[in-house]
């Protein structure tokens, strides 16, 4: 990225653009729910039925604002079920989402208390300059857990 295009995305229309949620298509809501419940603590917000599919809102336990939609209903094909995280990288679209934590390091083991499949436990990524790990869910959805530095100002 060159440092003109930084500075132009910086003004205009989209310089108030802020993240809102992201959808993530299940076959099974039920076992969804109670996954991204007892495994991240996110919380049910709302839920709402529009053109034969079920809308599922769960927020973050210290974030009411980011919400991850879960979109459940016939019709859907399952993608491939990646267990590697580098293998994860041969697939287009999206990868993962991240998720910014106060200390890494603690919310990996929590995760693995919780028995939560780490993909890449953490590390410090100098050229970042954060201490990263990654994590997947029981359908093969990546997860990056981000613990800012110091001398990261984003």
């Amino acid at each position: 990225m060159t440092e003109s295009s930084v500075s132009h995305a910086n003004s205009g229309v989209f310089a108030f653009m802020r993240g809102d949620h992201v959808g993530l298509r299940v076959r099974d809501l039920d076992a969804a729910v109670a996954w991204y419940r007892d495994k991240l603590d996110f919380r049910v917000v709302r839920a709402f039925e529009m053109n034969g599919l079920t809308f599922t809102e769960m927020a973050l336990a210290g974030d009411e604002m980011f919400r991850l939609e879960l979109v459940s209903g016939a019709g859907a094909a399952d993608r491939p079920n990646t267990v590697d995280l580098m293998d994860s990288f041969h697939l287009h679209g999206w990868h993962h989402l991240c998720l910014r934590v106060d200390d890494v390091d603690k919310t990996v083991a929590e995760l693995k208390r919780r028995e939560v499949r780490v993909t890449l436990d953490p590390h410090y990524n100098p050229d970042w300059k954060v201490r990263v790990a990654f994590f997947a869910d029981p359908w093969g959805n990546m997860f990056e857990l981000l613990q800012p530095s110091d001398g990261d100002t984003r």
